[in-house]
């Protein structure tokens, strides 16, 4: 069901009460409908990793979902890659994912075999397409990697892999499709 938030912008509310009337401003107990159907803040001490899928490397923690918040579409939260560590290699499935790093410097490495690499530092977006298969390593020795991830649908999907990667892979600048000089 839709409701009116300003003129010309309609919001659905996915946690709407089966019966609520339509149009009704309360919800059964007398509360404005917007109450617990609307923002959700969710405490950084409140952070899910026991319902998240774990990949060797890395700690993972769920804080947007559909369990959690009532997202239909896309799954949020947190990483933390120690000091010198890195992930073994997967993929999300069918999901795409966006890393921004916080705090560190990570290295991405991808393809059959690992092959390309490229790194990001604090304030970078990484964008991982669907079934790209892809390692995660901090790159440095004596901080850990603090990353915030967004993924294309409600579940955190990761698929482990037994990848043998190149010894060298091959470093890969970002260049911008729209902006090429």
């Amino acid at each position: 069901m839709l409701y009116a938030h300003r003129p010309g912008i309609a919001l659905a509310s996915p946690m709407r009460n089966a019966s609520q009337k339509m149009g009704s401003d309360m919800h059964d107990d007398h509360e404005p409908r917007w109450k617990h159907d609307g923002v959700r803040v969710i405490p950084a001490t409140a952070l899910d990793s026991g319902n998240v899928p774990q990949t060797p490397g890395m700690d993972r923690k769920g804080a947007i979902d559909f369990a959690r918040a009532g997202a239909q579409k896309l799954w949020a939260g947190t990483v933390s890659i120690h000091a010198g560590a890195k992930t073994g290699a997967h993929h999300h499935g069918a999901l795409e994912s966006v890393i921004y790093v916080v705090k560190g410097r990570a290295r991405m490495r991808w393809g059959e075999r690992l092959e390309f690499t490229a790194e990001a530092g604090p304030g970078d977006f990484i964008f991982v397409p669907p079934y790209v298969p892809h390692q995660e390593i901090n790159a440095l020795a004596d901080e850990t990697l603090e990353c915030v991830l967004v993924r294309s649908d409600g579940q955190a999907t990761s698929i482990n892999l037994d990848i043998e990667p190149v010894e060298q892979p091959t470093e890969v600048p970002w260049i911008d499709p729209i902006h090429r000089s």
